[in-house]
């Protein structure tokens, strides 16, 4: 906050200073917040460690394909571009997703390797799709649903791992 100050008078005055006038607000007291920001988390299978069975590699589930947009994790993205919305079982449940802000899942920009018919495709999580009721399923961009099958066919078996 900039307080302005009353000009001071060079030449010697007679009379005392008028007294400082005080605020009519008052002034806040800074506060300090400290943001620590990790890594991206690198997803890992670990037997037993309590974390959701899709952490693990590899994953099979549906792929689907859909026209993009601005996605759960805040990004804009256009058909053209390599990216997957994963499913709301599989986004919502994921570590150290708080649950509040869906732009703050751990699980935005994460890549994952699809693969189906002798084919594969690496794309980056950005959204949350909705409709994916197994959460292993991936809704895919035509871009990247078209590396794999045409998009005619609508629906396919997919499996998948974590790109680490």
């Amino acid at each position: 906050m900039n307080v302005a100050l009353p000009p001071s008078s060079s030449s010697p005055s007679s009379s005392p200073p008028p007294p400082a006038e005080s605020p009519t607000t008052p002034t806040p007291t800074p506060t300090s917040t400290t943001t620590t920001s990790s890594p991206a988390q690198t997803p890992t299978s670990s037997s037993g460690s309590g974390e959701p069975s899709f952490m693990s590699s590899p994953q099979s589930g549906s792929g689907t394909w859909y026209d993009t947009g601005l996605g759960a994790c805040g990004i804009t993205n256009n058909n053209n571009q390599f990216i997957a919305a994963a499913a709301f079982g599989m986004f919502d449940n994921f570590p150290n997703y708080a649950g509040v802000n869906p732009n703050d899942n751990p699980i935005c920009g994460l890549n994952v390797i699809v693969y189906y018919g002798g084919n594969q495709v690496t794309v980056t999580l950005t959204d949350r799709c909705a409709g994916c009721t197994d959460p292993t399923s991936l809704d895919l961009s035509p871009a990247a649903f078209q590396v794999l099958a045409p998009l005619s066919v609508g629906r396919i078996s997919i499996t998948w791992d974590w790109s680490l």
